[in-house]
């Protein structure tokens, strides 16, 4: 007799998290609904990550399922995730973060109040985070529930902090992150922004993550010129998005400046190229932010400098 599929698959990537790693399991022992798969997948990690899965694999009352992969970047491990997922709707949590043990239970039933006729139109549910202290992260939504998607989210109700959710597996096969392994990191709206041109979300103001700071962030404190490949993910953003620009335009300056900031690390002599805007308004945006862009630019020059 086969196997019903698990409800959810709860994902995580993991790179040398062996210290916090048990976050996640230990929240996923207290969860009140059971019925979901783990998969992990590991960008190469050496902490002994790996024998630390094997003895949770022996214990564990759910299904947890191990993948071991050359470092390649986060983006690649989420596809991998999303294509070794069983389960109906896709959760991830990253390797130093917790949840409350309600958190499935209550994200279902969220889920499950979206009437059956038009649940097809929405991706998924988005919740709230709070720190250690209980704290929440950044701003309440509009309303509860708001059922929106994620480019008015950010740029129109001008959504801060963090938040958490799952999507359909279904969607997530829809729109896999780009397969670029001359990068570590690829901005996530990549993706969201893209899933919200069709599908809507439900945004519920209850915080079910915890989110936890004592492990610091790799990507940030990486050296800026490690990071320059990624220059081309922000004038993508703009150049797909820029219809929010009057709603949101700190956020698209931001990316503006980015852009430039990084394609100078890349010493790219043509990033300023008409033909790579798709818009006039596109390419004054990145014009006016020349100037700051170019002065972060030096500042992480001389950064580096101070550091040899």
């Amino acid at each position: 007799m086969k196997k019903a599929s698990p409800k959810f698959t709860v994902f995580t990537p993991t790179y040398n998290r062996a210290h916090t790693l048990h976050r996640v399991f230990d929240s996923l022992v207290a969860q009140t609904y059971q019925n979901f798969e783990w998969v992990i997948v590991d960008d190469g990690s050496s902490d002994g990550t790996q024998m630390l899965v094997q003895q949770w694999q022996e214990i564990a009352k759910f299904p947890i399922s191990y993948t071991l992969q050359p470092n390649s970047g986060k983006h690649i491990a989420f596809n991998k995730g999303v294509k070794l997922a069983k389960g109906e709707l896709f959760l991830p949590i990253d390797s130093d973060d917790a949840f409350l043990p309600e958190s499935l239970e209550k994200m279902l039933h969220w889920w499950q109040l979206i009437p059956e006729n038009k649940r097809m139109t929405f991706t998924g549910i988005v919740t709230l985070c709070q720190f250690e202290n209980g704290d929440i992260c950044g701003d309440f939504f509009a309303e509860h529930p708001l059922d929106t998607n994620a480019l008015d989210l950010s740029h129109k109700y001008k959504k801060r902090g963090e938040c958490w959710g799952f999507h359909r597996t279904q969607v997530l096969k829809q729109y896999p992150f780009p397969v670029d392994k001359a990068v570590r990191f690829i901005p996530e709206n990549i993706v969201w922004n893209a899933i919200a041109s069709k599908y809507k979300i439900r945004c519920i103001n209850e915080p079910l993550r915890i989110f936890y700071q004592d492990s610091g962030n790799q990507i940030t404190k990486s050296n800026p010129q490690k990071k320059a490949l990624v220059k081309d993910y922000f004038l993508q953003l703009i150049n797909r998005d820029l219809r929010y620009f009057f709603d949101d335009p700190q956020t698209f300056f931001k990316w503006a400046m980015l852009y430039v900031r990084y394609s100078l690390h890349a010493a790219d002599g043509r990033f300023m190229n008409v033909s790579r805007f798709s818009s006039i308004g596109a390419y004054a945006l990145c014009l006016i932010a020349l100037i700051p862009g170019l002065a972060i630019f030096f500042l992480d020059t001389f950064r580096q400098a101070v550091r040899l």
